[in-house]
């Protein structure tokens, strides 16, 4: 196997443990809120796609190959989806504006990051 391809399957070895690091860091992190004049600032979200794109970033830094950033975008929404279908009453993402954002933000910010990580997988001359 060239170099290449060995990164490529290491990326992807760590890529869903990563990912579920993520799911389940973000999900208790979305909920999170300041109230500023009686509003509330739901800035957990941000931080918990902060973190899911750092360690996409990451990722593809690493494994010089953007098939570990891929799989860790969508090893996160799978998990995340899963998190959020559960019975009623039980759910740990609500489909309010934080729960939106988390949930759909994930492949926003998958797509972003494998867009700006496309450089990394590139050889140079």
């Amino acid at each position: 196997m060239n170099r290449r391809a060995t990164g490529t399957a290491r990326g992807i070895a760590v890529a869903v443990p990563v990912a579920l690091f993520a799911a389940l860091a973000g999900t208790a992190l979305h909920r999170q809120a300041l109230l500023l004049a009686g509003v509330d600032v739901y800035w957990g979200a941000a931080a918990a796609l902060l973190l899911l794109a750092s360690l996409e970033l990451l990722l593809a830094a690493w494994s010089r190959s953007l098939l570990p950033t891929a799989v860790a975008g969508i090893a996160c929404y799978a998990a995340v989806g899963a998190l959020s279908v559960t019975g009623t009453g039980k759910q740990l993402i609500v489909a309010d504006v934080a729960g939106n954002v988390w949930v759909y933000g994930i492949a926003a910010v998958t797509l972003v990051m494998l867009l700006w990580c496309r450089r990394y997988s590139r050889r140079r001359r």
